[in-house]
């Protein structure tokens, strides 16, 4: 299949699947990766190939039926996540072992060096490695390239292996069905936000769990959420960008909203945004654009999941409120 827009360089995403039938032709198909596949196994190859890029993440799926060795690099500047969805046996990454609850990281610029089971299915992200890093320090207040360093498989709970395999399942399975609402920039700075919270809880240990702050300091910081909340009621606000503003770490915002108003962060913003998309379809009828345009300007990227809570929500479909604000216009 040819990709569904032009490279990233040239516009804020693409989207590309391809099916192959040969190792090199399969090694070609990651945009900005140095590559080469050897076939290890005998027999006809076949590969599956699917890859969604928006702004500065990479996320891709691939599936090869053969064992192969990889080599070659990824981008300069980037850092990978990988973990498999289907393995025949066991891999061999950079000089360990892999299975299916392994997370395998390469830094932009490393040497790839993977001899990789029979058949493997693999979903994997590929982001700006210094962008990553900024976002673990500002929201969980952690180092995560001091903390990888030079490691190159990361041994998670099957718990956190399984969580990022859903969760990036889900990405692609998003995307695949509407890969134009990438073109809205709330969408990404969601999904980009989304995917950094993902990639860090899988890399997280028991070791690293925070005390809770005390009590008055919730407080304080629920009340300075809510002043900057109102200040900014027209923006689709993240977790992120309250950590950010308030300069904690998503753990003391999560146990301060919990105590102080009995919901997590997420939650209370997400029921912002919900109305936003609800005030914007009630005078959708004198505005362009569908439910999906407007959800995705309020960073709502998993359609499905957006229609589910809305009705949870407000006790109707948004094509119902679309539709009842178009009757009273008329």
């Amino acid at each position: 299949m040819s990709p569904l827009a032009s490279p990233p360089q040239d516009r804020p995403f693409s989207a590309i699947r391809r099916d192959t039938r040969d190792a090199d032709d399969h090694a070609s198909c990651l945009q900005r990766w140095n590559q080469r596949y050897d076939q290890l196994t005998a027999g006809v190859f076949t590969g599956n190939f699917e890859e969604f890029w928006f702004d500065d993440v990479q996320v891709f799926r691939e599936r090869t039926n053969q064992s192969v060795h990889e080599a070659g690099q990824a981008w300069r500047g980037s850092r990978t996540f990988g973990v498999p969805v289907e393995v025949d046996g066991t891999g061999w990454y950079c000089g360990q072992i892999v299975d299916i609850n392994s997370i395998i990281t390469l830094r932009g610029g490393d040497e790839l060096d993977f001899r990789t089971p029979r058949l493997q299915e693999v979903l994997a992200v590929t982001t700006d490695a210094e962008a990553l890093n900024a976002y673990a320090l500002q929201v969980e207040h952690r180092d995560l390239e001091a903390e990888l360093h030079d490691k190159r498989v990361i041994h998670p709970s099957p718990e956190q292996a399984a969580a990022l395999r859903s969760f990036l399942a889900t990405v692609m399975a998003s995307l695949r069905a509407t890969p134009e609402m990438l073109r809205h920039a709330a969408m990404r700075k969601g999904l980009t936000q989304a995917v950094y919270a993902s990639l860090i809880a899988s890399a997280t240990s028991d070791a690293q769990q925070r005390t809770t702050p005390p009590g008055h300091t919730r407080q304080q910081v629920v009340e300075r959420a809510r002043e900057y909340m109102n200040a900014h009621i027209e923006e689709p606000i993240t977790v992120a960008d309250l950590c950010t503003e308030l300069g904690v770490s998503r753990r003391t915002l999560q146990y301060s909203f919990q105590d102080v108003l009995n919901l997590n962060p997420v939650s209370f913003l997400r029921a912002l945004r919900l109305n936003g998309v609800r005030r914007d379809l009630k005078r959708a009828e004198s505005q362009a654009g569908s439910i999906a345009d407007i959800a995705a300007r309020w960073g709502f990227w998993h359609l499905s999941h957006f229609a589910s809570d809305y009705k949870a929500m407000f006790g109707e479909l948004p094509s119902d409120t679309l539709r009842l604000a178009r009757e009273r216009g008329n």
